[in-house]
């Protein structure tokens, strides 16, 4: 697929993983926003022929930028980047990600920050009213014709109880402004990457990770995995959890020691938990975790959305086009790389002199 024509020196090539569409070749989601693209004439943009797992140096070419939605990017995939200038991922994790090796290939990586916030929160807060007023058991009440069994399974209100987050980003920002209407207690957060006067600003106590664990009646995960968070919360940390209490996982697998976890549910050692993430993804058979009752699953996209694949797709595709005109894009998460003069001198080489937008075509 190519969105316009432009002269061979003045084309900017970004390529998208395969996974962004069917078989035949059509799109899986509605919008991706893609339409970015419509008003630059100098780029264009087509698909992967085929969905790998790793993207291969094969299927880079001759791109200046690749869009990834699913695949990993090792530092196998950035051993011919003559020509790469970014990877922009498709959402906020990067885990899949080998930034040092494209760091080390003069390849950039950016995320689409911010964009994921409000659709990430709705889920969240969507599954603690799921959970807490147990619907799940509920519903399948009904569809097993068991109505007079129903004065067993009494719910719980918002009202009242704590929230608390692991990672004080964005998105648990924007959870937290979506809670403020359901008359809890004031948020608690483990962040040792956030101040206490930042803290206070947002209306969030600060508290030490153990603290958090005994107090909060929603433990809600919203931080990177990376080596420091890998297993932040396992057998220790769950067993302080109130038994009332609710664990929630829309971050990544691996976060959560899940033979602990499932411990803990199985013994109704902790109310419930609702995951949307794994340690070994993905899922293809029975997970263990969906034996239990008191336990929601989904397969990594709860917070899936038509608008979320157009705002990050926006997002991501202004990042392009940013790229194009030499300019830094937002998110970036290895910005040393474009003080490297190796990296200065192939971007050089693929920066637009036409102007468009604002007309700042320059280095940031």
């Amino acid at each position: 697929m190519s969105n316009n024509t432009a002269s061979n020196r003045n084309v900017f090539s970004v390529a998208l993983t395969a996974d962004f569409y069917h078989a035949d070749g059509s799109p899986k989601y509605a919008d991706m926003g893609l339409s970015v693209f419509e008003d630059v004439p100098y780029i264009t943009c087509t698909p992967f022929t085929e969905h790998q797992a790793q993207i291969t140096p094969e299927q880079i070419c001759d791109a200046q930028g690749v869009i990834v939605l699913t695949p990993a990017v090792l530092a196998s995939t950035v051993s011919r980047a003559e020509k790469l200038l970014a990877f922009g991922r498709f959402g906020v994790g990067y885990d899949a990600v080998d930034v040092d090796a494209c760091t080390q290939a003069d390849v950039a990586v950016f995320i689409t920050r911010g964009a994921v916030d409000r659709s990430v929160a709705e889920a969240t807060v969507g599954w603690m009213l799921a959970l807490t007023h147990q619907v799940r058991a509920k519903d399948l009440l009904v569809r097993t014709g068991q109505w007079d069994e129903r004065s067993k399974f009494m719910g719980c209100e918002l009202r009242d109880r704590t929230f608390g987050t692991v990672g004080l980003g964005g998105i648990a920002q924007k959870t937290m402004a979506l809670l403020r209407g359901f008359g809890m207690n004031k948020p608690i957060a483990f962040d040792p990457f956030v101040s206490q006067e930042k803290a206070s600003e947002l209306g969030v106590e600060l508290v030490e990770l153990d603290e958090l664990m005994r107090r909060a009646d929603f433990v809600s995960i919203h931080c990177p995995l990376s080596d420091a968070t890998k297993g932040l919360i396992g057998e220790h940390q769950l067993k302080l959890m109130k038994p009332e209490a609710y664990l929630i996982n829309t971050a990544r697998g691996g976060i959560v020691d899940e033979e602990a976890l499932y411990t803990v549910l199985q013994s109704s050692r902790i109310a419930g938990a609702a995951l949307d993430c794994f340690a070994d993804e993905p899922v293809t058979s029975a997970h263990r975790l969906g034996e239990l009752p008191n336990v929601l699953l989904a397969p990594h996209c709860i917070a899936w959305t038509n608008e979320l694949f157009r705002d990050i797709g926006r997002a991501v595709c202004h990042g392009m086009v940013d790229l194009s005109c030499g300019k830094m894009p937002n998110g970036v998460v290895n910005p040393e790389v474009f003080k490297r003069k190796t990296y200065q001198e192939k971007w050089n080489r693929y920066i637009q002199k036409t102007q468009i937008t604002d007309g700042s075509n320059h280095h940031e």
